[in-house]
């Protein structure tokens, strides 16, 4: 009897630090995955993306990422990130031989209006590295959730070696404010901007139609509060002093390039 106890105590506690493990790695992911838990599908309901738009997204992000992780291979870290079939290439590679080639697999995926290729031809970061981007993404989240005047479901946000890259369908004023934003997180070297701008009467259209698509089943609504393809845990991440003071230098991407129908659509 005693024995069986002590089993059960032994289970109970072995539950308990699990499911507390399971709950600090979930609060440390995405701050926005709290926001849309209850349906997995709030932060969809509110994307100016149709849910078509995002399936395809998703479509594209995860073939564009496997082929190019099998063709360049072990030598290369490149992460994918689409957004309104605006693919973003980042990461590092060897040679700039193998950063065209990225580009050339997503443009031959199909179905892309156009590429931002921030592939930096520089040695692979380490995981501490990644870890450290993944925690920055979070604050940048978190700081963007809490700022009157936007919507942070409207901005996805990239990591990668201390820069953030914001994608997203918004107004001029919202780009520039969630840009402001995210240069002031400390920690953040520098923001860049992979915007496609809409006029202000377009994002009070969108908005609802894409609420209205969401009551759709579909895979992609579950796709937003997942890590970009790519991304690296938050385990691994270690306190680090962060003693920015200045805002970090905000600009525009210069690397977009034509799509698969071999012109740049903005």
């Amino acid at each position: 009897m005693r024995a069986d106890r002590v089993m059960k105590t032994f289970v109970r506690g072995t539950l308990a630090v699990t499911t507390a493990a399971a709950l600090v790695a979930s609060l440390q992911g995405c701050v926005l995955a709290v926001a849309g838990a209850a349906g997995g599908g709030a932060l969809v309901a509110t994307d100016r993306r149709t849910v078509g738009t995002q399936t395809e997204d998703r479509e594209i992000q995860v073939k564009a990422y496997s082929q190019i992780a099998n063709e360049l291979g072990d030598d290369t870290h490149v992460d994918v990130t689409v957004f309104n079939r605006r693919a973003l290439l980042t990461g590092e590679v060897p040679t700039d031989a193998a950063k065209r080639r990225a580009e050339e697999i997503t443009r031959g995926v199909g179905n892309v209006e156009s590429i931002v290729n921030e592939i930096a031809i520089a040695p692979k970061t380490s995981f501490s590295d990644r870890a450290n981007d993944s925690y920055l993404v979070a604050r940048v989240k978190g700081a963007l959730i809490a700022e009157k005047g936007i919507s942070a479901n409207d901005f996805k946000v990239v990591g990668e070696r201390g820069n953030i890259y914001l994608m997203g369908l918004v107004t001029t004023q919202e780009g520039n404010l969630g840009a402001a934003v995210a240069a002031n997180v400390p920690g953040v070297m520098s923001v860049v901007k992979v915007f496609q701008y809409i006029k202000p009467e377009d994002a009070q259209t969108l908005a609802p139609a894409a609420g209205q698509a969401a009551s759709a089943p579909s895979s992609a609504q579950s796709a937003e509060a997942e890590p970009t393809v790519g991304a690296v845990p938050m385990g691994g991440v270690t306190a680090q002093p962060l003693d920015q003071k200045t805002a970090a230098p905000v600009s525009n991407s210069t690397e977009v390039h034509p799509g698969s129908s071999g012109q740049v659509k903005q």
